[in-house]
């Protein structure tokens, strides 16, 4: 045959396939995911084996961690020492372990995740409690396998005298497979795993008298009920896991958080560290210092604060931003009859109770038997006592020990066994009280037999064996729980005054998308002008508002889009400074600008309304509270038509009258109550008729019949109409002429479009930006009042062919 003849085509997909399903395979059952029987990784219980045949006990003196190492990866893990390491390392952290496996001596690490000594400075030995785990194996009572060189043997489960997979727990990722099982309460597994003895019917519900929750070594709170009865009955489920704090009063009025429980597995120096970067970045006021002051006596850490801090706000927020609070997936896995399955708590405390059925099964045999060899040698023994000179005279007249043996077995039908036993006899054996020991020990023997014939013949008996074990061990080992289980999770509320200190701020915006916060000192300070702000050239502020750092800002967009800005989410910056640009805040669209901000205290005003105004007319309501959201992004405001835009968002309280008014110079005035409160993502109602060409470029909030109405033409040509001009009327409708624009050759045009409207009681400046963006700031008492249709008086001079782009009024938006 040649050497091309030896080799079969494959494709490549199925040889990759079959590889990592045979890798898949070794990794879930040999390295990653636990027995259900001893709750233990293939390595945990080589540590333990080895440690175990090597004397390495809790009564012993300490060994070096590294011949440890040394055995197990020499004798049954071929893998590298440093997995081996981490292995014993864990096994050996009582954070991390409900009951450590191992009792280590040096540096093991530390809460503040410090790295364990080199294995050549640690020693360890296994402790008491891991002794339970190998407790009878060597009576058989498990099933050994070939190590990986087939040179000696190994377990292939610990007999595990106690319920190792829920008491200490495990963690671990495979390829496709995680394990993710708590650490619970001894006692209150051993309760269980008898409960469901006494009782195999036992429902869930029955076994959460017993098994309250998981029990974590490093205590804290844990909160969700209904997770952890979740978890139990499907084998996943979300528990919350709080620190334990206490709030203490110290001298001079001040207050401090004591924290002297931490959650499972959150390490201890980074928690400190995002508390002091809090403090540090000042995200919330009152921390005046966290200090960790953890030593012989225990966990410590005290957060102290400033005096007529918020305690209870602090608390909470740092709960919610720090690991001071977290959350626990369980995700129940273990390996049952070589396959990895998510189990329950029912399903697991049943596997581990069918595990020791088997194994005190396999030791009373084994007892049994030895009871039984042991027995007939004393039958042999107390026969041949009987008749001891007969026995000495068939020694005596044999040829040698095998003769003898055999003369034995021939005259008196003693067994070979038997015979051995009378010839190796000694001869202090024959006095008197050693007969009657022989008798007295053959005598407790036949009822150990009896004894042990019927624990194997009666399930009840093996039961009340495994039972009386459990509760010793229980006895023993137990101790009290050290989390405590809340039903309900709890939420965190933190108030914005805890984050935020409440300060009288202006807030401004330019037209380029410039924003910024500034204190009231900063603008005092600065002359106290609007002209005095720090913009860019050629850019402009086109809007102010007096706010507080505790209120937050609507935006909205031409697009119908908005976002939420919280005011103390903008820079601080003086008064001459330009600012930060708006996209470093919030995610906008360069296409899609901010043509209203709004300054909210609270949403939850019931009788306060949005009123949304449109280009091609239309006009909705929606109230307030549907616009508050936790969310950063852009948020669909309004629907739009086709080649619509929103121009106007204005905050009201339902009880004024629209005026609208368009570029051709129409204006309608309507009742804001005939358009009804919709949902926030709706298209509102036609508030004017519009010709193809038209649009509106002005919503007015007018009201009564005092007042004028100001509007202003793209050639800077305005007028001021009374109000009582303007009838009431219904929406929808074509509306008034509110401005009439020349037309002719020899006439000089007053305009070609209305640019802006403005109600007008008590007169105020109003700014209008042009083409060539120059700004021209006017009184609006500088535009003569005049009949509805006239054709207004030219505000500023204007250069040809340059035109008015934008009109607005600071303190109007």
């Amino acid at each position: 045959m040649s050497t091309m003849e030896q080799f079969l085509p494959a494709f490549l997909e199925d040889v990759v396939g079959d590889r990592f399903g045979r890798y898949s395979k070794y990794i879930i059952q040999d390295r990653a995911i636990p027995d259900v029987r001893d709750g233990l990784k293939p390595v945990q219980r080589r540590i333990l084996y080895a440690m175990y045949e090597a004397g390495n006990t809790h009564d012993k003196p300490y060994r070096k961690s590294a011949k440890t190492v040394g055995d197990v990866m020499g004798n049954y893990h071929p893998h590298g020492d440093s997995s081996i390491y981490d292995g014993m390392v864990r096994l050996a952290q009582p954070w991390k372990m409900a009951h450590p496996l191992i009792d280590g001596h040096g540096n093991w690490g530390s809460l503040d995740d410090d790295p364990p000594a080199a294995m050549r400075y640690t020693e360890a030995r296994i402790s008491e409690i891991a002794r339970e785990l190998m407790r009878d194996i060597e009576k058989k009572t498990v099933e050994f396998k070939d190590n990986f060189d087939n040179t000696m043997q190994e377990p292939v489960v610990l007999p595990a005298r106690f319920p190792n997979l829920l008491v200490n727990g495990v963690s671990g990722i495979s390829s496709g497979f995680a394990t993710e099982i708590p650490t619970h309460n001894l006692r209150e597994i051993i309760d269980a795993c008898i409960a469901i003895m006494d009782n195999p019917q036992l429902e869930l519900s029955g076994l959460l008298q017993y098994v309250k929750g998981p029990d974590f070594p490093t205590g804290g709170i844990i909160m969700g009920e209904e997770g952890i009865q979740r978890a139990y009955e499907t084998g996943k489920g979300k528990i919350f896991l709080r620190a334990r704090t206490a709030i203490t009063d110290m001298r001079g009025g001040k207050q401090q958080i004591v924290i002297t429980e931490i959650p499972y597995q959150v390490v201890k120096t980074k928690l400190v560290t995002s508390m002091e970067a809090i403090r540090i970045d000042k995200k919330i006021e009152g921390i005046a210092e966290v200090r960790d002051e953890s030593g012989r006596d225990g966990l410590k850490i005290v957060v102290e604060l400033k005096k007529d801090a918020d305690a209870e706000g602090i608390l909470n927020y740092l709960l919610k931003k720090t690991d001071l609070q977290v959350t626990y997936n369980f995700n129940m896995v273990a390996i049952v009859n070589k396959t990895p399955k998510q189990l329950g708590l029912k399903a697991m405390l049943e596997a581990y109770i069918e595990h020791q059925k088997e194994v005190v099964t396999r030791r009373t045999r084994y007892d049994l038997d030895k009871a039984q060899d042991r027995a007939h040698v004393l039958e042999g023994l107390v026969k041949a006592l009987n008749i001891l000179d007969e026995v000495i005279e068939t020694i005596k007249g044999s040829r040698n020990r095998q003769d003898a043996q055999k003369n034995l077995v021939l005259q008196f039908d003693f067994t070979e066994r038997q015979a051995d036993a009378i010839l190796t006899l000694q001869l202090y054996r024959l006095t008197n009280l050693e007969i009657t020991s022989l008798e007295k020990e053959l005598k407790e023997l036949r009822k150990t037999i009896q004894d042990l014939e019927s624990i194997l013949g009666s399930a009840s008996k093996l039961q009340s064996v495994i039972k009386k074990e459990l509760k010793e061990i229980r006895e023993k080992y137990g101790i009290d729980r050290r989390s405590d289980i809340q039903a309900e999770v709890e939420e965190i509320k933190v108030n914005l005054e805890v984050m935020v200190n409440s300060e009288d701020v202006k807030v401004t915006l330019s037209r380029e998308g410039y924003i910024k916060r500034t204190s009231m000192l900063s603008f005092t300070r600065s002359g106290g002008e609007l002209e005095s702000a720090g913009v860019k050239d050629g850019d402009y502020i086109f809007g102010i508002w007096d706010v507080n750092t505790l209120d937050n800002l609507l935006l909205f967009t031409k697009k119908g889009q908005y976002f939420l800005l919280p005011v103390h989410q903008i820079p601080d910056y003086k008064w001459k400074d330009n600012g930060t640009a708006l996209v470093n805040l919030i995610p906008m669209q360069k296409d899609d600008p901010i043509i209203s901000v709004l300054p909210i205290k609270d949403f939850e005003q019931t009788d306060q309304t949005l009123v949304f105004v449109t280009a091609r007319g239309q006009v909705k309501r929606s109230e307030l509270k549907d616009y508050m959201t936790t969310r950063s992004t852009a948020i669909n405001a309004i629907k739009l038509g086709n080649e619509d835009e929103v121009i106007d968002v204005r905050l009201s309280s339902g009880d004024h009258e629209l005026m609208l008014v368009t570029a051709n110079g129409r204006c309608i005035r309507f009742d804001e109550q005939e358009v009804n409160a919709t949902g926030r993502v709706s298209a509102g109602v036609k508030g004017i008729q519009l010709k193809d060409e038209d649009q509106v470029v002005s919503c007015l909030f007018v009201k009564g019949d005092e007042g004028e109405v100001m509007v202003i033409s793209d050639l800077a040509y305005a007028k001021s109409s009374l109000l009582l001009d303007y009838n009431l009327q219904g929406r929808g409708g074509r509306g008034l002429q509110t401005f009439e624009f020349k037309e002719g050759k020899r006439v000089k045009p007053n305009g070609n479009r209305l640019i802006g409207a403005f109600f007008v009681k008590e007169g105020y400046e109003v700014t209008a930006v042009t083409s060539t963006n120059q700004r021209h700031t006017f009184s609006t008492e500088k535009a003569q009042i005049d009949y509805r249709k006239s054709i207004g008086k030219l505000m500023f001079p204007m250069e040809k062919g340059e035109t008015i782009v934008e009109v607005f009024r600071y303190t109007d938006r």
